[in-house]
């Protein structure tokens, strides 16, 4: 269940990604983010990696596995923050922030979440 919330969480962004990426642009993220899932779910189970507040990932401790696929994972997120500001006339930032917050509320419990004052904490 905690997988499916992700998953949905996740891969379905906002619906927007799809219709203001190109289309070509949009199925190459989704494949990528797809592919990419599992992983960041187990790194997620773990407690290795959280969602900042920027809408994206970040290793909540000094063990880092993966970093490739987070890095990975962080560029096409912003692609797509940067896509969806551009269609909507606001900064990718302002995306990012909105984002995180979508994310957050979605989370499983014991996921890391980090809070706008920069402070990383389990969600209950």
């Amino acid at each position: 269940m905690i997988r499916n919330r992700y998953v949905r969480s996740i891969l379905l962004l906002p619906v927007g990604i799809i219709l203001l990426c190109t289309p070509s642009l949009a199925d190459d993220i989704r494949a990528r983010m797809k592919a990419r899932l599992p992983l960041i779910v187990e790194l997620k189970s773990k407690g290795l990696v959280g969602e900042n507040s920027n809408g994206l990932l970040e290793f909540v401790g000094n063990k880092k596995e993966q970093e490739e696929l987070i890095d990975a994972e962080n560029k096409d997120r912003l692609k797509v923050y940067e896509a969806i500001a551009k269609q909507t006339g606001t900064s990718s930032d302002v995306v990012a922030k909105r984002r995180a917050l979508q994310i957050a509320e979605k989370a499983s419990p014991g996921e890391w979440l980090e809070d706008e004052n920069g402070r990383w904490y389990q969600k209950k």
